[in-house]
């Protein structure tokens, strides 16, 4: 928390003001972590929500207070699609991202009368650096994945980065509280040929 105030007071001696806040922290853990409820680590289940639901929190505490004094700010929380559709032996990642999207709705209604938007963006299997040693470096492991999606490709950070641009926009003056979904259509339903 004190690291999250000291930025905050960086940001402000810098630039007097903050109108964007993206929360875009996340981590999962590996192939070889991945258990039922029953073997999960418990270090690990801390970890993740830590790192993934409580450093919303956390990073939104101190800019919020700037945003209500400004009577303006565009809050975009990061979440993943597992926080709507939860994967199997992911257990803390899926309670994590659900908990982000649902802090977001909460922040949406307490914040809204301050001319605060706050909204998420649930991405799909994006292609970079983390994705691909564990879904994309395997070719079949990737054909599976690709199996699942509606569009039969990953996406690009720039799918993400465009939504994000979205919703900082004056586009989205009037969304509070959406989670904007940008996953290829995987969570449409399955893809796959029966």
């Amino acid at each position: 928390m004190d690291d999250m105030v000291k930025m905050h007071d960086q940001v402000m001696e810098e630039f007097g003001r903050l109108d964007i806040l993206v929360n875009n922290a996340g981590i999962n853990g590996g192939p070889d972590q991945r258990k039922t409820i029953n073997e999960y680590s418990v270090d690990l289940w801390k970890k993740i929500i830590s790192t993934d639901l409580d450093g919303v929190f956390y990073c939104s505490r101190p800019f919020t207070s700037q945003m209500i004094k400004q009577r303006y700010g565009k809050i975009i929380n990061i979440g993943s699609i597992v926080g709507l559709v939860p994967l199997r032996l992911q257990c803390a990642f899926a309670a994590a991202k659900a908990g982000v999207f649902n802090l977001t709705k909460a922040m949406a209604i307490e914040l809204a009368k301050y001319g605060i938007n706050v909204n998420g963006i649930a991405p799909g299997s994006i292609l970079m650096e983390g994705t691909k040693d564990l879904f994309y470096n395997d070719p079949e492991l990737a054909n599976k994945m690709m199996a699942t999606i509606p569009f039969g490709r990953p996406g690009k950070p720039d799918d993400i980065a465009n939504a994000a641009l979205f919703l900082a926009s004056d586009d989205s003056n009037y969304m509070t509280g959406s989670i904007l979904v940008v996953d290829g259509g995987w969570t449409c339903g399955y893809a796959r040929d029966f």
